[in-house]
């Protein structure tokens, strides 16, 4: 009876899978078709012949883009890791009068719908005339990514000693030194842990993108619901794009998704 619950629990996992993974097999055999083979009625049939031009024409279409969202990407994953660590290591290792209120504030700001501040957004942009630029994006994400940034490092922060922090009190180290000397070099695991997720969440953002820039400086998300079209849909074209656009995150799972795994574990215990 045993073997056969394993047997059984084996086979609905199985099942459950190819439930989950049956869109990825779509997007891949319709991106590999000549387009007169793309019909709803053809969709689950394999291509009678493997045809990759619609990659090259994807790849030409959504390589300025592709650029803009590396230009966009990596300063704000790396300014909201070090304004999220910098907050998270005030707020759980120097606490002061009125910190708890500080944070549950910004904490508040993870529930703010994205649609409730866009007009205020973009009129500030506008105002400091970073609207339709590359840097008035960063700026938006950085700023949307310090509450879940800060609330990551401080649950990890809460971790570490604090008898660490007051013998380096003791020996005279300063407040950044502290920071910079004991803290940073502990925060590796967080710091994998909050890259992955702003990577993430700032490369597939489409609202941000498709609102306060436009033209040459629209990220790859954007360049990739154009892609459709007004009137034709190029269903193997489009696919195609969604792959290569899906393709960084994907990457970055598989090589560190035990990472990331991991740091969350990691500030599990307090916090």
């Amino acid at each position: 009876m045993r073997q056969l619950s394993q047997v059984s629990k084996y086979i609905v996992l199985f099942a459950l899978a190819i439930f989950f993974l049956s869109p990825v097999y779509v997007i891949l055999i319709t991106s590999v078709k000549p387009l007169d083979e793309v019909s709803l009625s053809a969709m689950w049939t394999l291509p009678s012949a493997l045809d990759f031009s619609s990659y090259v024409q994807a790849f030409n279409a959504l390589a300025p883009n592709f650029v803009n969202t590396l230009y966009l990407v990596i300063p704000a994953t790396i300014l909201s890791a070090l304004l999220g660590a910098m907050n998270g290591y005030v707020l759980s290792k120097w606490r002061f009068k009125g910190s708890e209120i500080i944070f549950t504030c910004m904490l508040f700001g993870m529930f703010i719908p994205y649609q409730s501040i866009l007009i205020p957004l973009i009129q500030f942009l506008r105002t400091i005339d970073l609207y339709n630029t590359i840097p008035g994006l960063i700026l938006a994400h950085v700023v949307y990514g310090l509450p879940i940034t800060t609330l990551m490092f401080r649950n990890f922060y809460a971790n570490i000693p604090d008898t660490m922090i007051e013998a380096a009190k003791v020996d005279g180290a300063s407040f950044l030194g502290i920071f910079r000397r004991i803290i940073l070099p502990l925060s590796i695991t967080g710091f994998v842990v909050v890259a992955i997720w702003q990577f993430t969440n700032i490369w597939n953002e489409f609202l941000f993108a498709v609102t306060i820039t436009n033209s040459g400086n629209q990220p790859i998300m954007v360049a990739l619901q154009n892609l459709s079209g007004s009137q034709i849909v190029q269903w193997n074209v489009q696919m195609a794009g969604a792959l290569l656009a899906a393709l960084p995150t994907l990457l970055v799972y598989i090589f560190l998704g035990k990472y990331f795994v991991r740091g969350l574990l990691a500030g599990s215990v307090k916090g």
